[in-house]
């Protein structure tokens, strides 16, 4: 059928989901297709339902209907752990990572969660992220913000996923790191060809990394397109303060 084709050509697909947080109803009937090697920017303003959406596409958060399509697959009441198993990367708000553990560590509790039994940290990892190389035995809770948030996506990319959900990254980050989590970002989905979905609230970050937009408002999805059609009009109506 055109549907299960559809949802073969999608590498994430949302379809009429709704979630409520106790009395409240958060995600209205959000459809969502996320194209293999795009990255995608989920943006609008605060309290719209972003992180809500994000958290349940992992399975963190329950969703009361619809659908979620990984790869063709329904993921829909599926738990987090096998999301994260095949193949969904996933960077929170405020990184979550070991503080106590040294980098070493925490890139290494990321490899049990692997399928395979792989028990070295794969070399791309350094490769992208040298920083973390010269701070394998640094504790995670001594890094600066930047260099915690290359952490978190060193993490993410040891499942070597073939989504990866960002909510945030540049949040709390000095102005000089911004520019240099966004290079990662555009070489991981340039080069690496990784499907990238991310909340981002900076226009000109979003701008910068993203091919594609999604406007949440109210928790519906009010306007999804390409970035460069990202007019003042959608700006001033979605975005603005």
């Amino acid at each position: 059928s055109h549907g299960s084709l559809s949802r073969k050509l999608t590498v994430l697909k949302i379809k009429k989901l709704n979630q409520f947080y106790g009395e409240s109803h958060t995600l209205w009937d959000v459809d969502l297709d996320v194209l293999p090697g795009t990255c995608t920017c989920l943006m609008g303003r605060n309290g719209v339902g972003k992180t809500t959406l994000l958290k349940s596409i992992m399975g963190l958060l329950p969703v009361s209907s619809g659908s979620i399509f990984f790869e063709g697959n329904d993921f829909t009441g599926k738990p987090a752990e096998l999301r994260a198993r095949k193949g969904i990367g996933y960077v929170p708000q405020g990184r979550e990572i070991f503080t106590q553990l040294s980098v070493e560590e925490n890139l290494r509790v990321a490899l049990l969660a692997r399928d395979d039994g792989l028990q070295e940290i794969p070399e791309l990892i350094f490769e992208t992220f040298p920083v973390l190389k010269q701070m394998l035995s640094r504790r995670g809770g001594d890094l600066s913000g930047g260099q915690q948030q290359q952490l978190a996506i060193g993490r993410a990319l040891i499942l070597n996923p073939k989504l990866l959900i960002l909510d945030e990254p540049t949040e709390g980050i000095q102005p000089n790191i911004v520019h240099e989590i966004g290079d990662i970002i555009i070489r991981l989905n340039q080069e690496q060809g990784l499907t990238i979905l991310l909340v981002e609230q900076k226009l000109p970050f979003a701008r910068r990394v993203a091919k594609n937009f999604c406007i949440l408002d109210k928790g519906r999805n009010v306007a999804t397109d390409a970035m460069e059609n990202l007019g003042e009009e959608i700006i001033n109506s979605y975005l603005t303060v």
